[in-house]
This record gives structure tokens, C-alpha cells and sequence, in this order.
């Protein structure tokens, strides 16, 4: 009976992840998530937590900014970024950003378009460096011009 208790309140949890994963762009916040699962809030984040090593408001701002991340990298502004991430305002995105990936979005998109133009310039720029060393390849043989 115990067994299927744990199993019960862990697919109670696994279904408010999922509300998150699918609606991280919403304006959801902890009684919308926690109202997925049946829980009181504070019984939830602790049990939420238990299972995936954060709150449900890390995990959701880890979804957020992951998210922000491909669409930054995909070349949309910054202001579009925050609104289809679900932040309040960009102020608010540009903050929660900042402190999650130690820099701007700005920074962030431009440093991926740059990475994304050498990438077209050189595919083996997006070779992993240990996958290269482990067949014997160097830098500098990708450098060059006639490789």
C-alpha cells in the first residue's frame, strides 16, 4: 500500500512539472502550479523539491531562461525574448538572466551570432575539443583554408 502511495503522489508532482514545462510562458505562479498537483504550497515545493533538487520557482525560472536562450539565439530582440518567456517586463528578463548566466542577453545573442557565424565559416569550430584530441586532430589543422 505504501508503494502505491509513493507512486500516486509522485505522478501527482511529475504532472505539475509538466504543467510548467507546457505553459512556462503563461503568467503561472506557485497556486496555479501547486493547484496541478493537490497540494497545499508548501507541502508541494517540498516534495517538488525533493524530487528535482530545486523549487518549482527555480525550476520554472530555469525553463524560462533556457527557453530565452534558444530564442536569443535564433536572433529575436530581447524585448520579444522576455514577453514569449513569460517575464514581467524586460527589466525583470534582463535581471533573472543576467544572474542565472552571468551575462546580458544582449551579450548573450551576440556572442551566438558571432559563434553561429564562425560555425558557417568553419564547421570544425563545432567539433568538441575532446572528441578532437581523442582522434589526434588539432587546432590548427581546422584553421586552415584548404582543410
Amino acid at each position: 500500500m505504501e508503494q502505491f502511495e509513493k507512486l500516486y503522489l509522485y505522478k501527482r508532482i511529475v504532472q505539475a512539472k509538466l504543467f510548467i514545462d507546457h505553459h512556462y510562458a503563461e503568467k503561472i505562479d506557485l497556486d496555479n502550479i501547486s493547484d496541478q498537483a493537490c497540494f497545499s504550497k508548501f507541502h508541494f515545493i517540498r516534495l517538488f523539491k525533493t524530487l528535482y533538487g530545486r523549487t518549482p520557482h527555480n525550476y520554472l525560472l530555469k525553463i524560462r531562461i533556457e527557453r530565452s536562450k534558444l530564442l536569443l539565439s535564433q536572433g529575436h530582440c530581447v524585448f520579444d525574448v522576455s514577453q514569449m518567456s513569460g517575464f514581467d517586463s524586460p527589466t525583470s528578463f534582463a535581471a533573472a538572466f543576467k544572474k542565472t548566466t552571468g551575462q546580458a542577453p544582449s551579450v548573450f545573442k551576440e556572442r551566438e551570432r558571432v559563434r553561429q557565424q564562425d560555425i558557417g565559416s568553419n564547421p570544425f569550430f563545432a567539433i568538441p575539443n575532446c572528441f578532437a584530441e581523442t582522434h589526434g586532430w588539432t587546432k590548427s589543422q581546422f584553421l586552415r583554408d584548404d582543410v
